[in-house]
């Protein structure tokens, strides 16, 4: 993935492109440009294992959950979300949210968004964008130490993925599919407002 690659989830409303990819960084870094339609949002309150995000908004409001904190963060703020804390984000607003979203480090990120987008372009996720039980299954236990769901209660999921995901494998289902491509085609990165200045991880 490198810059100007473009991504898109037309189930969670969440589309963009890439301003530094993986390729770039040796896969320690990702910086995306996001747009969040109005109603749109992640899959689920969730935390991330190894992973620390960085997100800094450029236009409207984005809303989150971060540990037991609810707020709005607003054009020009930045908010950290380190490893292990648990988090949710949406668009509660009637206009689009774009938000330079920063992922450290960033490689195995890449693989499951690219699963878990390319299951919602092919309409096999429900409205929500979540995958049927036992892709979910499949998905969670491969990429376990880049993204874990806090509903269910993980040691409730644990058990239920150790038991379902062998059942996934055996009727086809993947962590990772080869055709799905994360870029869908590849704009020219356009620059940050002046007044916007964002640190990177």
């Amino acid at each position: 993935m490198r810059a100007g690659d473009v991504f898109d989830n037309p189930i969670t409303g969440e589309r963009g492109y890439i301003r530094k990819g993986t390729s770039e960084t040796n896969g320690q870094l990702l910086i995306a440009d996001l747009r969040v339609r109005p109603g749109g949002a992640v899959l689920g309150k969730h935390y991330h294992p190894t992973i620390h995000e960085r997100f800094t908004v450029v236009n409207g409001e984005l809303e989150y959950v971060l540990d037991k904190k609810r707020g709005i963060l607003k054009a020009g703020e930045t908010m950290d979300l380190p490893v292990g804390v648990a988090h949710d984000w949406w668009n509660a607003s009637n206009q689009e949210v774009r938000v330079i979203v920063q992922v450290k480090p960033a490689a195995r990120f890449v693989e499951m968004v690219n699963t878990t987008f390319g299951l919602a372009r092919e309409g096999k996720t429900n409205k929500k964008g979540m995958p049927n039980i036992l892709q979910l299954a499949i998905i969670s236990t491969a990429y376990r130490d880049v993204m874990r769901l806090t509903s269910p209660p993980v040691w409730l999921q644990d058990i239920l993925f150790f038991v379902l995901a062998p059942i996934g494998r055996l009727v086809g289902y993947k962590a990772l599919y080869p055709h799905h491509q994360i870029a869908t085609k590849s704009v020219t990165v356009e620059p940050l407002p002046d007044h916007l200045r964002f640190e990177e991880l």
